[in-house]
């Protein structure tokens, strides 16, 4: 689908235009946002636009880093949106001239739609325009990741307040949410890459005034880059936690199986003796011979006991 926007000399905000009417000498810039277009719609980045062939491949195949291309008329941007329940990163494509924006997307963004609704609600469109609309459009992408960052540190501090009962399913809750933050560094990076490179191409700003608005995006990627290491950093320690105190435990539960086993290896050498069908033991026909041999077992078992606990192997 097409949806063209088209703001006249006279400030006034049309909405879908013919592609054809947007050339008119009345338009003073306009926007054309292609939303999961068809393949007829778009041919119409080569055949209407007559944008550089390597552009629209990028806008056709699969998920493409985000960067910035310069062309003789216009600046070829791609950013990463999120969805924000599988965090897997979605595609924008924007083309962007001095009197013309286009956006070109294979999905659904709801922060498109919302800029284009804000766009023709203006009172004041003088201020508007392409760069303003890009400066919206990525402005809104990234506030979207800041919510998403939240839920996992909310995450994390639960996990941190259950290590005391750590279970398996634990360590199978780190290694998700770390995965969720490896996903987010890979779009984080590159965007907080590409906005440095828009606020220091003398191309793409051609005023002062648009940098800073430009700049505290780049701002908030920093800071999400920040939060993604931190989070990334403590799910390190949670799993390191979770190791050493699994590790605490299972040398407790050996050193305890080891004294069991200490203990009952001579009982069990003397039992096992006196447990043989040889006719020739002495031992067997001796009255008191049971009571002896338990009281001796009993003895040993006492003196290791005994010595374990002054070894501090019970503590």
């Amino acid at each position: 689908m097409i949806h063209t926007l088209a703001v006249t000399c006279d400030e006034e905000a049309l909405l879908d235009l013919e592609l054809a009417q947007l050339k008119e000498d009345r338009i003073k810039w306009y926007w054309v946002d292609f939303a999961t277009p068809t393949e007829e719609e778009a041919n119409l980045l080569a055949d209407f636009f007559e944008f550089h062939p390597l552009a629209i491949e990028d806008c056709l195949h699969r998920l493409q880093r985000p960067k910035m291309d310069y062309y003789n008329d216009h600046v070829f941007l791609i950013v990463h949106d999120m969805n924000t329940d599988t965090l897997k990163p979605k595609e924008v494509n924007l083309f962007v001239g001095e009197n013309f924006i286009v956006s070109f997307h294979l999905h659904r963004s709801d922060e498109i739609e919302e800029t284009r609704r804000r766009v023709f609600k203006a009172q004041d469109l003088s201020n508007h325009g392409p760069t303003v609309i890009t400066h919206m459009i990525m402005d809104k992408i990234v506030d979207t990741l800041f919510p998403v960052v939240h839920k996992i540190e909310d995450r994390l501090d639960e996990l941190d307040s259950r290590q005391e009962a750590s279970t398996p399913k634990l360590i199978d809750e780190v290694f998700t949410i770390r995965s969720d933050l490896i996903r987010l560094r890979h779009s984080v990076m590159p965007m907080r890459d590409l906005l440095y490179r828009i606020i220091n191409s003398k191309q793409f700003m051609r005023t002062e005034e648009r940098r800073f608005y430009f700049s505290d995006i780049h701002d908030h990627l920093v800071k999400l880059a920040h939060m993604i290491e931190s989070n990334r950093e403590m799910t390190a320690d949670i799993r390191d936690s979770y190791l050493s105190l699994n590790s605490f435990r299972m040398n407790r539960i050996m050193k305890t199986l080891t004294i069991i086993t200490v203990i009952f290896m001579p009982l069990t050498f003397l039992a096992g003796v006196y447990g043989m069908n040889f006719t020739n033991m002495p031992e067997l026909h001796t009255k008191e011979g049971y009571f002896i041999v338990l009281g001796v077992m009993i003895l040993i078992a006492l003196s290791l006991t005994m010595w374990f606990k002054s070894k501090g192997w019970f503590d």
